[in-house]
């Protein structure tokens, strides 16, 4: 037993304890030894932001790294903020790993969200200036010119106004439902017997946030252009315009504001004997969710303020107070709309790996895949070969049979048309597709039901459990009787991600892989019970105790005086088991390198706890996505790819899996090519420092500038031997 001075601090106590300790004694559980993981996931927004912020990026870079900004804090508030609020609501005793109760968590995350929205905030008038320098203008309704006037009153008249629905609120007229997301104008005026009257005026969604006013072709070098845009907020015109929505009223005034529901409901599947049909019930619901946040402009008087509590049936605390413009995410139209090249990351070309060049898209890549394991990295190497895959495995005569997990496949999606034209040519199709993947449940109910009209048999998953593994296997009858080929992946089957989120593949013919997935498709898909797998690691399965093995075993050998060194990337770090293991794994002297692009509840470099582990994010132009576990194994080096981050969720309740990686030349292209590099990066990459904040590495030395992403854009692994 450590004695401890009684009258010292809590964590200064716990900090005499650290440094007094045997290494050998269990490691004293503590909130010290934890980030929040609110708190965390809104650093990295504020990562995010900072890229919005960043001069060094393109403008219209800028702008949608704002907008991505404005979409994740949305999505913040939709699942995680309701989440807590409704622990509150349920006097939830449970208190987080940090030592937080539910409501002190909501005070830590709404101090949090004012900083990060007040950032946000003054970021967008010098966005705004440096737009206007490139001849992209955001106007003000009072800016216009008399042609432009004229445009924008027949804009308003022909396709606006058709579509506004005033809802009164009075006696006979019940305050309206407020769908999450929509921008609102809470409008109040006096009619002719000079009494107030409150109408809610929604802004259609359908239409564009931004309106085009104007855009004319410019003169700039051959193969680039320099077209001059002007837009104008869709909600000015109709504020503008109000006159024509009430007339014979008197002393229109309105107040732009934006709501957000809670969309984190439960789903009951032990209730439920058709889940399809319990996902739409609960898409259903989200309609109507509770009120979670409200945004509205400073402008808003009291009055109107409490009009929406009241009706809402809200607080004070739901309700931020937010300049101009309260939809952030409608930015992203002038990156998708403005023709400027010049204003965005330089294009580039996404390659084919060598082994499938020059080959048809029918036999030719079964025929390569053959001759060994070929490996994928997107975006920097093209997702055209796993589409070509489903393709030549639906037209080809020796194909018997395609068995497919889809999580998040996106809209016209060439993957699903692959699994389609398969079944209707007869192909024993077998397709798992997770209803439960959220914000594309209803896309992913759609692709089911596509799928199943199309002969293909579709599974929604295991009870109890997300199934969340990538994985696609074909079934080929050749001369010396069935070869199966598989690939196996950290990303989705999404050809549209796939170009900007940073992933790995894998095409292999390897026997023991192969039989390991057939056995876990069914297992999906049947009741087949079997749970070891020779090569394949799977969660709920054996994920977290083989991941715990090979950091024991690296502890082993740092103890016994070799070399240990623990290299893992991957988009969240929260379960407080690994966490606990890692710190174990520190104090015995293992050195333990952490790219975690957005949760990270460890901290890093604390004396006799952390001192062997570091931790960067990198946020750049590509979203890190893929996840990498990398043991050094006495240097019989141990890589692994996979679809499960480092969280609780993803280890006890989802279906993950982890495969290994086994030729030398892709092992050494992710040791040297992708984890070094990522380490190398100053550019990008952020160091996530012992009292939570984040530095950039650039600010922290004088090395010659590494920008990761940038780098293997130019150095793809498709250009080399695979």
């Amino acid at each position: 037993m450590i004695e401890t001075d009684p009258t010292v601090d809590p964590v200064q106590r716990f900090k005499q304890i650290l440094e007094n300790r045997v290494i050998s004694e269990p490691l004293p559980i503590a909130p010290w030894l934890y980030f929040n993981r609110e708190i965390s996931l809104l650093n990295f927004q504020a990562r995010v932001l900072e890229e919005a912020q960043d001069p060094n990026n393109p403008v219209l870079e800028r702008v949608k790294f704002l907008s991505i900004f404005g979409s994740n804090m949305d999505e913040f508030f939709m699942v995680r903020v309701s989440r807590m609020r409704k622990q509150v609501e349920e006097n939830a005793q449970e208190i987080t790993p940090d030592g937080l109760t539910a409501r002190e968590e909501l005070t830590a995350i709404r101090k949090r969200v004012i900083e990060l929205m007040k950032e946000a905030q003054s970021g967008y008038i010098p966005l705004l200036a440096n737009l206007l320098k490139n001849g992209i203008r955001i106007l003000d309704f009072k800016e216009l010119t008399e042609k432009q006037l004229l445009k924008v009153n027949e804009y308003f008249q022909n396709t606006i106004f058709p579509v506004l629905i005033p809802l009164a609120l009075d006696s006979s007229h019940p305050f309206p439902h407020i769908s999450s997301l929509s921008l609102n104008l809470a409008v109040m005026m006096h009619d002719k017997n000079g009494l107030n009257k409150f109408v809610r005026v929604k802004v259609p969604a359908d239409l564009p946030a931004l309106m085009l006013l104007k855009c004319s072709p410019g003169h700039g070098k051959k193969g680039t252009s320099k077209s001059r845009y002007s837009y104008i907020w869709l909600e000015q015109v109709i504020l503008a315009n109000l006159k024509h929505l009430f007339p014979g009223m008197k002393a229109i005034r309105a107040y732009p504001f934006r709501i957000i529901r809670n969309t984190d409901f439960d789903l009951q599947e032990d209730e439920t004997e058709d889940l399809l049909e319990s996902m739409q019930q609960r898409l259903q619901q989200q309609k109507f969710g509770a009120t979670v946040m409200v945004s509205i402009h400073k402008s808003m008087p009291r009055k109107v303020r409490t009009i929406l509590m009241e009706n809402l049936e809200i607080t004070a605390e739901n309700i931020f107070v937010i300049k101009s413009p309260l939809e952030l995410t409608g930015l992203r139209q002038i990156y998708q709309t403005a023709d400027r090249p010049d204003l965005k990351f330089p294009a580039y070309t996404a390659v084919i790996p060598i082994p499938l060049r020059n080959r048809d898209a029918g036999p030719g890549i079964f025929e390569a895949i053959r001759g060994g394991d070929i490996l994928l990295h997107h975006p920097y190497d093209s997702f055209i070969p796993v589409v070509d895959f489903l393709h030549a495995a639906a037209i080809d005569p020796g194909v018997l049979a395609i068995k497919q997990t889809l999580y998040r496949v996106g809209q016209n999606s060439p993957v699903i048309e692959a699994l389609i034209e398969a079944a209707e040519h007869g192909k024993q199709v077998a397709i798992l597709v997770e209803l439960k993947a959220r914000f594309d449940e209803g896309s992913n109910i759609e692709w089911a039901r596509k799928l199943t009209r199309s002969g293909a048999h579709v599974i929604y998953g295991i009870r109890g459990l997300k199934t969340h593994m990538k994985a696609g296997l074909v079934v080929r009858k050749e001369e010396g009787g069935l070869r199966s080929y598989l690939h196996l992946a950290t990303g989705n089957y999404n050809s549209v991600t796939a170009q900007i989120y940073e992933d790995i593949g894998l095409f292999t013919c390897d026997e023991t892989l192969i039989s390991d997935v057939t056995h876990l498709f069914n297992y999906l898909t049947g009741y087949s019970n079997i749970q070891a797998y020779q090569k394949l690691i799977v969660a709920p399965f054996n994920l977290r105790q083989r991941l715990q093995d090979l950091i024991l075993q690296e502890m082993e050998y740092a103890r016994s005086g070799q070399k240990g060194h623990i290299i893992l990337k991957a988009n969240s770090l929260v379960d407080p088991q690994i966490i606990r293991q890692l710190y174990e794994a520190s104090q015995a002297g293992v050195r333990i390198d952490l790219a975690i692009r957005g949760i990270c509840c460890l901290v890093p470099g604390v004396p006799n706890l952390s001192e062997n582990i570091r931790v960067i994010s990198v946020v750049g132009r590509f979203l890190e996505h893929s996840r990498i576990f990398y043991f050094y194994n006495n240097g019989d080096e141990k890589v692994f790819l996979g679809s499960a981050d480092l969280m609780t969720r993803n280890l006890n309740y989802r279906v993950e899996t982890v495969f290994p990686i086994e030729d030398e030349r892709h092992i050494r292209y992710i040791r040297d090519q992708v984890l070094e590099k990522i380490f190398q990066d100053n550019c990008s990459a952020r160091t996530l420092q012992p009292d939570g904040t984040y530095l950039r590495k650039q600010s922290i030395t004088d090395e010659a500038s590494i920008n990761m992403q940038n780098w293997l854009i130019q150095h793809p692994h498709g250009n080399l031997l695979s």
